[in-house]
């Protein structure tokens, strides 16, 4: 079962009463068969009691102010006509549990709940926001600065918004045109002779970077703007030699760069053009022994003026509850292996006393 939150905070019982002033919205709050309030209820770790119109929050004074974040977070939204589903709920829960502890780092005596003046990215297919307090320090790093470092595990966001940056922007007028790239890199696979011609033999390593896209813009328009270069999608290898101006450039899966390609990419920065790198360190698929470009670009580029680094954790992963699971579990069997490779005690299962790797 999934850790409720701020489960390891023990505070005071706390209870709150919320009182909506629309009937007609409350089954849309509450969700089919109270599904929404059962969610708040299982993650939050607190207790929901509804009477008419009014809500019981009761819990610890840290979930009860979660749980009531998210429930009024999420009311704005039907207030705004805006749908709310179980993805809903789960983003406001984890962007109010964010808010809490950031809250209680800074000893603050209120919360500051970013969940009124969220940063959106607004496309013809409507408003685009945050569902983690890592996405939206994100989204405020893709709006202010020119160069922006999106690092974490999958399914934390780090293309889509930044495809959905480069969508407003062009719809905006703001730029000229979308380049999206990647690496061709196959991912532990072999895949041999591919048929057809260029664009054919690359477009299956570009396809989630197609996929964004069809999420932004129609497909008839997104084919549009392909075949008139206002959105070129091509492999890393094409930006040899090229300068990219007044353009929104977009390099992902930069993990699987070797130094010499991400200088290249991050040197073809011209006028008017803003820059998005986006990869998973622990997810690079480069021959033995080849250094991964990113890893190194981090290293020499923290602390240069200008550009902006948002790292995303396992927490942060916003697509189904499972991967995030996944995502966790992978990380500590990861570590597990470092601790033995490096001579640490690690235990055992039975009854035996621990004992080092390798013995």
């Amino acid at each position: 079962m999934e850790r409720p939150l701020m489960a390891d905070t023990v505070s005071a019982a706390r209870t709150v009463t919320l009182q909506f002033d629309d009937n007609a919205l409350l089954p849309l709050l509450y969700g089919e068969h109270d599904r929404h309030l059962a969610q708040i209820e299982q993650r939050a770790g607190v207790r929901l009691a509804s009477r008419g119109n009014r809500l019981t929050i009761t819990g610890s004074a840290e979930a009860a102010g979660i749980a009531e974040a998210a429930l009024r977070a999420l009311w704005k939204r039907l207030e705004r006509g805006d749908v709310v589903a179980i993805a809903e709920v789960e983003a406001s829960l984890r962007l109010a549990e964010g808010a809490v502890r950031q809250a209680a780092l800074a000893e603050a005596p209120e919360p500051r709940l970013p969940l009124s003046d969220l940063p959106a990215i607004r496309t013809r297919k409507g408003a685009i926001g945050p569902r983690s307090v890592a996405q939206s320090g994100y989204m405020d790093l893709l709006a202010k600065h020119e160069m922006v470092f999106g690092i974490g595990p999958a399914g934390t966001g780090k293309t889509y918004l930044a495809v959905a940056q480069g969508v407003a922007l062009l719809m905006a007028g703001r730029v000229d045109r979308i380049v999206l790239s990647r690496p061709a890199v196959e991912a532990g696979e072999r895949l041999g002779f591919l048929p057809g011609d260029m664009k054919e033999k690359v477009d299956p390593y570009l396809r989630p970077l197609y996929d964004a896209l069809h999420d932004m813009m129609p497909a008839e328009q997104v084919q549009r703007r392909i075949v008139s270069g206002e959105i070129e999608i091509a492999p890393l290898a094409f930006m040899r030699g090229r300068t990219l101006a007044h353009c929104f450039a977009i390099l992902d899966e930069a993990q699987n760069t070797t130094p010499a390609q991400i200088k290249m990419f991050l040197t073809r920065m011209g006028e008017g053009t803003r820059m998005v790198i986006t990869g998973d360190p622990s997810q690079v698929d480069l021959p033995p022994g080849q250094k991964s470009g990113l890893v190194e670009a981090l290293s020499v580029l923290d602390g240069v003026q200008g550009i902006g680094i948002t790292r995303f954790a396992e927490q942060d992963v916003v697509r189904h509850p499972l991967v995030g699971r996944i995502v966790a579990a992978y990380n500590r069997a990861d570590e597990q292996a470092a601790a033995g490779r490096s001579g640490r005690v690690v235990r055992r299962g039975g009854d035996g006393p621990p004992r080092q790797e390798g013995e």
